[in-house]
């Protein structure tokens, strides 16, 4: 997708998506057979849930049948939220993730698991858990520092509503 092409589609697509209250996180535009498929990635504080996607999906087709933007040829519209193995790049992604795992590894190789407890504008505040019985260790860890991270699925999590409750 050439730059020109990516830029007109983010600048009619970001007001449409930040009126639902998401964040435009990723558009893709790639061939799928004969067709192209237009994949655009959204996401909030709260998650977006499938109801959500479907009426963005719905305003979104409506307004790029009304402009030339994805031109004549046919293309399938996909809009989505992000995977569980998404990774973490920008700074309300790791807000995202406080109180999750997380894997993240520092540009000097150091690789860890660790569960976020708190992000401020300069990095995080982490908990890196003991091994054999050893408490928990608290880590501080800059943003400079990441050179990757994603979150880590729990299958035996307790759902924050459950706290709560």
């Amino acid at each position: 997708m050439s730059t020109t092409h990516s830029e007109r589609l983010r600048g009619l697509l970001e007001p449409l998506v930040s009126a639902k209250g998401l964040d435009l996180e990723e558009i893709e535009v790639a061939r799928a057979g004969r067709r192209r498929v237009l994949r655009i990635v959204v996401d909030s504080d709260d998650g977006v849930d499938l109801d959500a996607c479907a009426e963005l999906s719905r305003t979104i087709s409506t307004t790029l049948d009304e402009t030339d933007v994805m031109g004549e040829d046919e293309y399938q519209l996909e809009v989505t939220s992000p995977g569980a193995d998404r990774p973490l790049t920008e700074r309300r992604h790791y807000v995202r993730a406080v109180g999750r795992l997380a894997k993240i590894q520092l540009h000097e190789g150091d690789e860890f698991v660790a569960r976020v407890l708190a992000v401020d504008e300069e990095g995080l505040d982490l908990e890196v858990p003991g091994v054999k019985g050893r408490k928990p260790t608290a880590r501080r860890v800059e943003f400079v520092s990441i050179a990757k991270a994603r979150v880590e699925l729990e299958f035996n999590r307790k759902d924050k509503k459950e706290e709560e409750a």
